[in-house]
């Protein structure tokens, strides 16, 4: 059984081509940590984080002035899982199939492994929406649903330049219905005098639009707000403030409630909750101006997360799981890179008494490093 992959190869890869796919947006967005190898389950990759510079006078002397301290942060990303999905074959089952049936049958599995896999770090990624910094658009209202209006788009890019992200490698990943709307609403991605392709109207890909590389992704979150109200502030808020105590209301603010204060139209997502009054915590860089000691706080709603962010601003870490060094029981091993999300996976098999065993495996683990490089596009 020594050649099972080398035979398998071709009809893997064609099977990943046959097999149904969810779309697959965050993945190959995010960042990706190569040290990530080196890291065991329940262990960490640290990632550095340089925090803001502060600018003086420059003023002539005899020596050089001594230059600013620098208190270099982190943010520790645990490889937290490490999943596989597995499946028999009897000898009995194998001759029952014949050959060609076998290899197709196998070939398929294979690629509902990578499904599978892939479809779980997905959603993992998706629900990093709750440490976002701030919001655009309706709860409960689809966007680009406007004829020629992308304000959607740009006041969402708004956002990520007001807080500091950076101008390349940014993305938008949105749900299928914000996807099918922006196509179907917006005759200028047909356009290929403005759209500069025709990629959108014969093949409905999207090219990058106002500095954004626009995804689609099957996981996006639809998040239920929570039921509190009458809640107020319990203290001026300033500018740049991220805990915010609030009072006199019932019911719970829940981890990506987006909520409104009174005196400002900025949309902030709750990184954490409360269920009684107390204090809520604001994804960084915080408020954007000061509000009144008693500014009523109003939960927006339900909504559908569609996502914005740049590269640096959430860290996937992926590898595939560990071996003892000095082998185990696996007949053989090879790693298949799935060409839908990118990663690659570990593919073993088993002997048993007439039968095998393959498992399909994956170790991963993610954290939002910058919430201020990620915004919120609603739905």
């Amino acid at each position: 059984m020594s050649n099972t992959f080398t035979d398998l190869y071709p009809h893997i890869y064609t099977a990943l081509n046959v097999v149904s796919r969810e779309r697959i947006g965050f993945i190959p967005a995010v960042a990706n940590d190569s040290k990530s190898d080196q890291v065991a389950v329940g262990q960490q990759v640290i990632a550095s984080v340089v925090p803001a510079m502060t600018a003086g006078d420059t003023s002539p002397s005899a020596y050089p002035q001594v230059g600013q301290d620098r208190n270099v942060d982190n943010v520790q990303v645990e490889i937290t899982k490490s999943r596989q999905v597995s499946f028999n074959l009897t000898g009995e089952q194998q001759a029952g199939l014949g050959q060609f049936n076998n290899m197709t049958i196998e070939a398929q599995t294979f690629a509902q492994a990578f499904r599978t896999l892939s479809n779980e770090i997905e959603s993992d990624l998706a629900g990093e929406y709750v440490n976002a910094s701030r919001a655009n658009g309706t709860a409960g209202t689809t966007p680009f649903a406007t004829q020629d209006d992308l304000t959607n788009l740009t006041q969402t890019m708004a956002i990520l330049d007001e807080n500091g992200a950076p101008k390349s490698d940014r993305h938008i990943i949105l749900n299928s219905n914000a996807g099918a709307t922006l196509l179907g609403k917006q005759p200028a991605m047909f356009k290929v005098n403005q759209a500069g392709t025709e990629l959108s109207r014969q093949q409905a890909q999207f090219q990058e639009m106002f500095g954004a590389q626009i995804g689609i992704s099957a996981q996006i979150n639809t998040h239920s707000g929570g039921d509190g109200s009458a809640y107020q502030l319990n203290g001026a808020v300033s500018k740049g403030d991220t805990s915010i105590v609030v009072d006199t209301g019932t019911g719970s603010i829940n981890a990506g409630d987006v909520i409104t204060l009174a005196g400002g139209t900025d949309q902030y997502v709750v990184t954490s909750g409360v269920s009684a009054p107390g204090t809520i915590t604001i994804g960084k860089p915080g408020a954007v101006q000061d509000y009144a000691s008693t500014a009523a706080v109003d939960i927006v709603g339900n909504y559908s997360a569609n996502m914005a962010f740049s590269r640096d601003a959430v860290l996937l870490a992926t590898r595939t799981p560990y071996i003892p060094s000095r082998g185990d029981a696996a007949q053989d091993r090879t790693y298949v890179t799935d060409p839908t999300s990118g990663l690659t996976f570990e593919v073993s098999y088993y002997p048993q008494y007439r039968e095998g065993t393959f498992f399909v495996g994956i170790a991963w683990g993610y954290k939002t490093i910058k919430q201020q490089h990620q915004a919120l596009l609603l739905g």
